[in-house]
């Protein structure tokens, strides 16, 4: 037996230490803060596959005495699922594109350049993280409606791509890019705009990829922009359009449970797959001690 195999196998024989009071405390911790998010997620699925009946049972139950998938046919059969799923899937990425693109600019416009009223002009931008979205409502939906764009795309769009949290995230890293690497560039006879992308934007991986993120979340879940601008039924979002079935039909629970999960499984694959990017995009920004 060769000394290798000897330490693999010790290795593998080594007694376990015992968990001290600290990681038992912190596991249960853990545990718990776990059953509190996925709970409403398997109380969800649960009822969805229950009969109108049984999930409109009071006191309600967390098991079905009889398990069935019909809840998520009636929903196929009633409402336009695959119309709406893609309206969401293009509004979204469209609304994420134009986010990045206009942050990263500005954002970098502001951390690197220097011209006349540029502090005020930092300040109006600033001043929409203070606004609520709903606020803007009518007059953003005034100034659509006389452009002719009610019951468009870009109706939807273009009012969700003023981005001042995102070009703030942005402004804030590119501030902490080295000056070093864009005059070593300047030197070289590269120009502004090539510095920008060669140089500054791959450096900003992170920090774009948490922020087209958080802009993908946010327009998916978007209700009540969608709600005011587009009365056409094939122009309806996911939540929009979910939630017009359960108006024609009353509250019907597993329905309502069944949607709401169609609605929400995008959301939770973007999690379960770039949670790094988005924790690593938060540190790169220096926001997490803010």
């Amino acid at each position: 037996m060769t000394t290798a195999e000897t330490t693999v196998r010790t290795v593998r024989t080594k007694v376990r230490k015992p968990w001290t009071p600290s990681q038992i405390v912190l596991t249960l911790i853990g545990v718990a803060v776990s059953a509190v998010f996925v709970a409403p997620i398997a109380a969800a699925l649960l009822t969805s596959l229950k009969s109108e009946a049984e999930a409109a049972e009071i006191p309600p139950h967390w098991l079905p005495e009889v398990w069935t998938g019909q809840a998520w046919k009636a929903l196929y059969e009633t409402g336009n699922i695959t119309n709406w799923f893609v309206n969401s899937l293009v509004v979204s990425v469209l609304v994420t594109a134009v986010v990045l693109t206009v942050a990263a600019l500005a954002g970098y416009g502001f951390a690197r350049t220097e011209f006349r009223g540029k502090g005020v002009l930092m300040g109006i931008v600033m001043s929409g993280l203070m606004i609520s979205p709903a606020v803007l409502g009518v007059p953003l939906f005034t100034t659509v409606q006389q452009m002719g764009m009610v019951d468009t795309y870009w109706g939807m769009i273009l009012p969700q791509c003023a981005p001042a949290a995102m070009v703030y995230i942005l402004y804030k890293f590119f501030q902490g890019v080295p000056r070093e690497l864009e005059e070593a560039a300047f030197i070289d006879g590269a120009g502004r705009w090539r510095v920008f992308f060669t140089i500054v934007v791959p450096l900003a991986r992170p920090s774009l990829a948490a922020v087209g993120i958080f802009t993908f979340i946010a327009s998916w879940n978007n209700f009540l922009w969608p709600y005011m601008v587009t009365n056409n039924p094939d122009l309806m979002t996911m939540p929009n359009g979910i939630a017009t079935v359960m108006n024609s039909y009353g509250i019907q629970w597993a329905q309502l449970m069944a949607g709401g999960l169609m609605a929400g499984l995008p959301l939770i694959i973007v999690f379960v797959f770039f949670q790094r990017q988005i924790v690593a995009g938060v540190a790169h920004t220096g926001l997490a001690g803010q």
